[in-house]
């Protein structure tokens, strides 16, 4: 059987002997669609980085990966970076904070294509159903969406193209259409040009669209006397916030980008978010759901407008706001790993707001961050793990972990599901809601994942093109 790559017998595990992978075998055939599915934590994202040789740093390897003819986990560093920039790509879970934040699109494209000619860049932005009449070639890495970023990142590696994509979770934070045009474009890919696709996801319909082959995962045992993790279970924390505060925008306004480049990309926004309550924000890809997040957060400037928060101003940047009023709105952004210090372990991670906000004596913080890890689904021992040793759904749990530590008023949660498997995105919405009942905790939740809208949503906004449509409860929902 031809074949552009094989796996082996592959296990992988951290140095303490906690495995990321076991025992795995499969084999990547020229022209097909290899999708990896399994829970969250079962390996997907590893297996995916030793077919690109990125294996984390002092992990332990048994086994053998074979990649277009090299033993890719025994490459030397500079054969294996030729490797990678002329036949093999790989995109993880956060493509975007792989961009570099000074360059523009369009040069991130073309920076190593083999064709850097307009025509062929504008073949490309069209091929990843990026818009060509918005100037997006001109736009750096914070004017774009979350979604936008993605698609500029698959750009840049099919730019190259490459005899093998491999592919992590590449439609998470995408709407369902978009998700089936890009599931499409694999499929053209893969048939027509002959490339080798490997991806990871967590979406059943996707996977139906566009795989021609399925490898399912399974989660390695935990370590011998590991704690069981409970789901949907509220932190063991202090009492937070009695539930009087609400959020309230009024005739919000907001640009990205800068000189030709610059755009509106939200127009009057009305919005009251009340304790208690979830208000899901949902649109289509590049609408502003994201920069709406980001300008309740303080980390985008507003135009013109005005945000109150307990019925207080609320200052536009997140600068000149109180402690408090830092503490009291939370972002859990859509790409943990780029908001997760690598230096930091988990646990370094989770008490840095516990002394920040002082929520916490430093006698109870080791109990509070395991309250904390317990609480989003993750055993207590992942405290002394790093971000790189952990899965793309476990690096959101702590994401959202991290925020909870600040007794928010407000939670900011973007996509925070999209990476997750069923039952994981389940628990961390069991999660939301109890905090949302025994708190009072507003939750302002942007997704593209309608089933969790219908389910969850007390309040419903559409974006369409910046402008803000209320749609009463999230039943009502059907884009």
């Amino acid at each position: 059987m031809n074949t552009t790559a094989t796996v082996t017998g592959l296990t992988v595990a951290l140095t303490d002997g906690t495995a990321l992978l076991r025992d795995t075998t499969f084999a990547l055939e020229p022209g097909r669609v290899h999708a990896v599915t399994g829970p969250s934590g079962s390996g997907k994202t590893t297996l995916l980085r030793a077919l690109a040789g990125a294996l984390p740093p002092g992990a332990v390897t048994t086994g053998r990966v074979t990649v277009l003819g090299h033993d890719i986990l025994a490459l030397a560093p500079e054969p294996l970076r030729r490797l990678r920039r002329h036949r093999l790509a790989y995109l993880g879970q956060d493509p975007g904070s792989g961009l570099n934040p000074r360059m523009r699109a369009g040069r991130l494209i073309t920076e190593t294509a083999t064709d850097k000619s307009p025509a062929a860049l504008h073949r490309l932005l069209t091929q990843v159903r990026l818009p060509t009449d918005q100037q997006i070639e001109r736009r750096r890495p914070a004017a774009l969406s979350g979604g936008q970023q993605r698609r500029v990142a698959l750009a840049r590696a099919l730019a190259r193209r490459p005899d093998l994509l491999l592919l992590d979770e590449p439609t998470a934070g995408l709407d369902a259409a978009l998700r089936d045009e890009i599931a499409d474009l694999l499929r053209d890919l893969a048939h027509h040009d002959g490339i080798t696709i490997a991806l990871t996801s967590h979406d059943p319909d996707f996977v139906a669209r566009c795989a021609d082959a399925t490898h399912t995962l399974h989660a390695p045992a935990p370590p011998a006397g590991a704690v069981p993790v409970q789901r949907g279970t509220t932190p063991t924390t202090p009492p937070g916030p009695d539930g009087d505060g609400v959020l309230t925008i009024r005739s919000l306004t907001a640009h990205v980008g800068t000189g030709r480049a610059r755009r509106q990309v939200l127009t009057g926004i009305d919005l009251d978010v009340r304790p208690g309550a979830l208000t899901a924000i949902v649109g289509p890809s590049g609408c502003g759901k994201t920069t709406l997040l980001r300008t309740l957060a303080g980390l985008h400037p507003a135009t013109t407008g005005t945000l109150t928060l307990d019925g207080r101003p609320l200052t536009g940047t997140h600068r000149s706001r109180t402690r408090e009023q830092l503490r009291r709105v939370q972002l859990v952004p859509q790409n943990p790993l780029g908001a997760l210090n690598p230096a930091r372990t988990v646990g370094a991670t989770l008490t840095r707001p516990l002394t920040l906000h002082r929520t916490a004596p430093p006698e109870q913080h080791p109990a509070r961050v395991s309250g904390l890890l317990t609480a989003v689904g993750l055993p207590a021992e992942f405290a002394t793990r790093y971000p790189h040793e952990l899965s793309g759904g476990q690096r959101q749990r702590v994401s959202i972990a991290r925020a909870l530590a600040a007794d928010p008023a407000v939670l900011l949660c973007d996509e925070v599901t999209s990476a997750l498997d069923t039952a994981t995105a389940d628990g961390i919405m069991a999660l939301l809601r109890d905090l949302r009942s025994t708190r009072g905790l507003a939750v302002v939740l942007v997704t593209h994942e309608l089933h969790l809208v219908h389910a969850h949503a007390d309040h419903t906004v559409i974006l369409d093109d910046g402008a803000a449509e209320p749609s009463g409860t999230g039943r009502s929902v059907a884009l």
